[in-house]
């Protein structure tokens, strides 16, 4: 086991020494732009914002909306946000309805915008009052996340017709790099015995990781609301750990871990830790990329389901 983590580890470094830093944010105060006239992009969260900048290479400047850490479906736009937003020439957004306040945002600024999950297969909500909605993290999957960077590639390909070869080919450098890290997902979630491959996390947010590498899934609430933990949700999961004979349990980074930490309690299970899915962390944290947060979740969660303690 721990050659194997080390070769995930590596990969991550390897990847991330060749792409850009953590994503940065747009705060309350204006962005300055200081003398730099790229066209400006602004993305809705941290994720995206790392995917655009590695598409986008030196030609586009490209900042993110939501700060490092940001619960991003329930976000309030600042004022400064608008201001920032004003000298946009381009907003990516993730669309599947992960961004609930981001239809009023975007009719408020002058810039176009593009979904960079248009062309995506959705994996759909089950049970709960979502049943039937696509669920949005959608990016969780290596292989969905090329379909967003084609995307990006060709909506900054019509911004900046100049420079569309230079996207094209950062856009194909950057998906290899997606199918390297892919492979070690699977090298190292595919040692998980049959018996412990269940994933139970707070947030439904890995739907399309569960699929795309045969987990069961579980999770306390579907998508992140206001009612989160409920006695019902608690009751539900603490009953498919039980039955399940789930040896851990996680939780995203962007919410509390009450309610989970009170399933691992009642049902003897680990608290396996913390899950990144909706935003990175700052750049001298574990995930200041996207390659770093699909190496590290899966490092967090074999590490959880096999009993490693770290």
């Amino acid at each position: 086991m721990p050659n194997l983590f080390l070769r995930l580890i590596a990969v991550g470094i390897v990847c991330a020494a060749a792409i850009s830093g953590c994503a940065r944010e747009v705060g309350d105060e204006d962005t300055d732009l200081g003398g730099d006239d790229r066209p400006l992009v602004l993305t809705t969260f941290t994720v995206l914002a790392d995917m655009a900048r590695n598409v986008g290479g030196n030609h586009l400047r490209v900042e993110s909306i939501t700060k490092a850490g940001a619960e991003i479906h329930g976000y309030e736009p600042t004022p400064g946000d608008l201001r920032t937003a004003e000298q946009a020439e381009l907003i990516l957004d993730n669309g599947l309805g992960l961004e609930s306040w981001f239809e009023k945002f975007v009719e408020r600024v002058p810039a176009p915008h593009v979904v960079v999950s248009d062309g995506v297969e959705p994996v759909y909500i089950r049970g709960d009052a979502y049943a039937g909605k696509a669920n949005p993290h959608a990016w969780m999957s290596p292989l969905v996340a090329e379909t967003y960077v084609d995307n990006i590639a060709r909506a900054f390909a019509e911004l900046d017709p100049a420079n569309e070869s230079a996207y094209r080919s950062n856009s194909e450098t950057y998906k290899s790099k997606l199918r390297a890290v892919g492979e070690q997902l699977h090298i190292a979630l595919d040692v998980l015995p049959e018996n412990q491959r269940a994933l139970v996390s707070c947030e439904g947010a890995f739907s399309y990781l569960a699929r795309d590498f045969a987990l069961q899934e579980a999770y306390l609430w579907p998508v992140n609301a206001e009612q989160e933990g409920t006695p019902k949700q608690v009751v539900s999961t603490i009953d498919f750990v039980r039955n399940n004979d789930v040896p851990a349990v996680f939780c995203e980074s962007t919410v509390s871990d009450k309610a989970q930490l009170q399933v691992a309690d009642d049902t003897g299970a680990n608290f396996g830790g913390k899950l990144f899915v909706d935003s990175l962390s700052e750049e001298n944290g574990p995930v200041p990329t996207y390659l770093d947060l699909l190496t590290y979740d899966a490092r967090t969660i074999t590490d959880g389901l096999l009993g490693n303690r770290r």
